[in-house]
């Protein structure tokens, strides 16, 4: 969008030719940035979607993950990379040092502080529950993404159905919540006792944690698909920043709804 006709722009706005609304949805399809490198960062994807640009760290070089971060920083300040290996990390480290590299859950976040060595453990609008702490990698993903959003979520790990008694002392906390991300390999049964027992909508998240049949995941994306307990939503496998993006959408689209509701009444 070129200078002109961003003046232009909110000149209608301040005329009363456009709405607050059609303003913003204009300028959120504009532009994206061509970084020259294979990469074409969306700067206004928050504005659109509600939803912040986010580096899928996975593939991309050393060059292209501090391009990406350099421009990004600009635009929006803080900075999140998902699915980073050691070393890609540590070298955005070197090169952003305002900023942390998080090494279980392959995250590196600038400008942001995580406390993922410690996440919090009270109750909070939306729950994270891990059925094991070799899913604990996954769970972190999803804490970190909705904490990015803007939630502080609540975290319990490894009280999945091998001894499902460790479940029961976090149930009163866990029915308060307006939505719950559960986690879970192997066979994948926590998302429907949890749906079983709480009101509270699910999204849940296979994880490729499991002996050979589980078969990296699929085996416990199948079961959470074919649950008979009602109130399930399912991502991909290992994928806890779709997991976090769903339950963030949910819980502003409710605010947003609280908030229009309020203004009719």
């Amino acid at each position: 969008m070129q200078r002109k006709e961003l003046a232009q722009l909110l000149q209608d706005l301040l005329d009363g030719g456009a709405s607050i609304g059609q303003t913003m949805e204009r300028i959120g399809l504009e532009p994206y940035l061509e970084t020259g490198q294979g990469l074409n960062l969306d700067m206004r994807r928050g504005i659109r979607t509600g939803i912040p640009e986010v580096v899928f760290g996975a593939g991309k070089s050393k060059e292209q993950l501090i391009t990406a971060v350099k421009h990004l920083a600009r635009a929006q300040n803080k900075v999140l990379v998902t699915r980073l290996e050691a070393d890609a990390g540590n070298a955005l480290t070197e090169m952003f040092p305002r900023g942390e590299y998080h090494e279980l859950p392959g995250l590196f976040v600038l400008e942001q502080d995580m406390d993922l060595d410690h996440p919090w453990n009270g109750e909070a609008e939306a729950m994270i529950i891990s059925a094991g702490g070799a899913d604990l990698p996954v769970a972190l993903e999803a804490y970190a993404c909705l904490k990015f959003f803007g939630h502080t979520p609540g975290l319990v790990s490894d009280v999945g159905v091998a001894g499902l008694h460790r479940l029961f002392p976090h149930l009163p906390k866990i029915s308060k919540a307006r939505i719950l991300i559960v986690i879970a390999g192997m066979e994948g049964a926590l998302p429907s006792v949890l749906a079983g027992l709480s009101p509270v909508p699910i999204v849940a998240v296979p994880t490729s944690v499991g002996y050979g049949t589980s078969l990296g995941g699929i085996t416990p994306m199948l079961a959470m698909l074919t649950s008979c307990a009602p109130g399930i939503s399912v991502v991909n496998i290992d994928n806890g920043f779709g997991a976090a993006c769903f339950a963030f959408k949910v819980l502003e689209n409710q605010k947003s709804e609280v908030r229009s509701q309020r203004s009719e009444n």
